[in-house]
């Protein structure tokens, strides 16, 4: 699949844009697509992120034609649309393009029906719903008091919402980090502070004066600040004077995360990452479209973003007193972190795309020492209709008879190379009989729906007679139930079944 992503990055847009269309570029390319990015703005550190990445990247220029549309960001691209589609579809004119994914508030309708001549589908990476687009899919990772309606009438009735954290893009090392961390205890003896990877306000600097005054030996503060932070060196010369930690343009976010107690910084993505690592936040909004994000995520228990009326030093002292004596406070709002978020975000927008990481073959005799291991498994044996412990002989007999049976078909699911689970279909006539399961250790980490969907496609495609899928489920296994119920199976009594419609 060839995916093309229109991205831009400057200390006026910030990078915010940038680094989740990096994470939905990595986790595509590693499933095989190839991905190119087009900008307008990228700082030439952030380049060399791509290039590092094995990313190819383009940058278009021209000279600049006005900036008269009327949208409220226009100024952010430097050009009209008319000019940058113009110089996009140059960029883009090598060949045709699967999905064209666009993250810009510079960009509408009109810049995207441009772009449609080379590319088959729109996917728009937004959160300000303030213009038209002309996409297919809309993704929107935060949190709104009004997310069901906020786009209306502004996208296509065909147009697929992928909308709220459960979205989030994050790097795949805050879903492997998450598999180790707990709630936190409401005890605070380690602070991260990040403010974003441009601060043009110097917000970091501020928050450092403040804990540089608690006179806490046993604090220990970690300052992340990005390449071009404007008071770059005079950060770091405060972090050296106070004992405290500075990362420049670090790539161990995640486990600075997953070492703190709290955090200090702003809203936007990064409050997803915190909480799927269960991070209590003081979040302060650095532009106006976080401010309704926040409220939302503060009423909800995510996070704790007051409303200050003080200057951000005396607003940062204050209520990080406020925190450090609420213990029971930091121990809800790092729960409810980690139940509203899980990491797994990017997996179901690949999915919604048609880019999902699972490949479906066929079982082999080889396969039988690692699906014996899987279906031995207790937790697999406990949501069995035969829970019984099988013998290496009954089963190498079992999948030869299943491999030389035309009305039976076993499945393997790989991610990566990597088996991670066996869809077994038993067709006696148009109906056939699905069973799931995974490789225990791949657990709760979303390859359930991925698996299934995946091995319906392989079904439809290789056995067109089959019309309809049922499932058996035991009562108590309500992880089955889930799987079904979002797959689009319909229960009748203790059976789940689905028909299969044509494309």
């Amino acid at each position: 699949m060839k995916i093309v992503l229109r991205v831009d990055a400057s200390s006026q847009i910030g990078t915010g844009h940038f680094m989740r269309c990096l994470t939905l570029a990595d986790a595509l390319k590693a499933g095989g697509a190839q991905v190119r990015f087009v900008s307008r703005h990228m700082p030439e550190h952030l380049r060399g992120m791509l290039v590092a990445k094995g990313h190819e990247f383009i940058p278009i220029k021209s000279s600049p034609s006005g900036t008269s549309d009327d949208l409220p960001h226009a100024a952010w691209l430097g050009t009209s649309q008319h000019a940058d589609a113009r110089d996009s579809l140059e960029a883009l004119s090598d060949q045709t393009w699967d999905w064209l994914v666009v993250d810009h508030y510079a960009l509408d309708a009109r810049w995207e029906s441009l772009l449609r001549k080379t590319v088959k589908k729109v996917m728009v990476i937004d959160d300000i719903a303030d213009r038209q687009h002309d996409c297919d899919v809309l993704l929107d990772q935060n949190l709104y008091a009004d997310m069901d309606t906020r786009y209306t009438g502004n996208v296509p009735q065909y147009c697929r919402l992928l909308l709220g954290p459960r979205y989030a893009l994050l790097r795949e090392e805050f879903r492997q980090l998450r598999k180790y961390v707990t709630p936190r205890n409401g005890l605070v003896k380690r602070v991260l502070v990040f403010f974003g990877g441009v601060d043009a306000d110097n917000l970091t600097g501020r928050t450092i004066e403040v804990l540089s005054k608690l006179n806490s030996e046993e604090l220990c503060v970690d300052v992340v600040i990005g390449a071009q932070h404007p008071q770059r060196e005079a950060i770091e010369a405060a972090c050296a004077q106070w004992g405290f930690a500075c990362y420049v343009q670090t790539s161990q976010m995640a486990e600075l995360m997953a070492a703190a107690d709290l955090a200090i910084g702003a809203g936007g993505s990064t409050s997803w990452e915190r909480c799927c690592l269960g991070l209590p936040t003081l979040a302060f909004a650095m532009a106006n479209n976080q401010r309704p994000l926040l409220e939302e995520a503060s009423l909800r228990g995510l996070l704790y973003a007051p409303r200050s009326q003080f200057e951000i030093a005396t607003a940062v002292d204050l209520h990080f007193r406020t925190l450090i004596d609420n213990p029971r406070l930091l121990q809800s709002i790092s729960l409810r972190g980690l139940e509203a978020v899980d990491g797994l975000g990017v997996r179901r927008v690949l999915r919604e795309i048609g880019c999902g990481s699972i490949v479906i073959r066929e079982a082999m005799e080889a396969d039988a020492e690692k699906l014996l291991m899987w279906r031995n498994h207790s937790s697999v044996r406990a949501v069995s209709r035969n829970a019984n412990l099988i013998d290496k002989t009954t089963h190498e007999a079992w999948l030869k008879t299943v491999l030389a049976d035309p009305a039976r078909v076993l499945l393997v699911g790989e991610c990566q190379g990597k088996p991670i689970g066996v869809v077994r279909f038993d067709m006696p006539a148009e109906e056939a009989e699905v069973s799931v399961y995974l490789d225990p250790d791949h657990k709760n980490e979303g390859f359930g729906s991925e698996l299934l969907s995946a091995a319906e496609h392989w079904l439809a495609g290789h056995h067109p007679a089959v019309l309809s899928i049922r499932a058996e489920v035991l009562e108590n296994n309500e992880p089955s139930h889930r799987l079904f119920r979002a797959g689009g199976y319909q229960i009748q009594s203790s059976l789940y079944t689905k028909d299969i419609h044509r494309v």
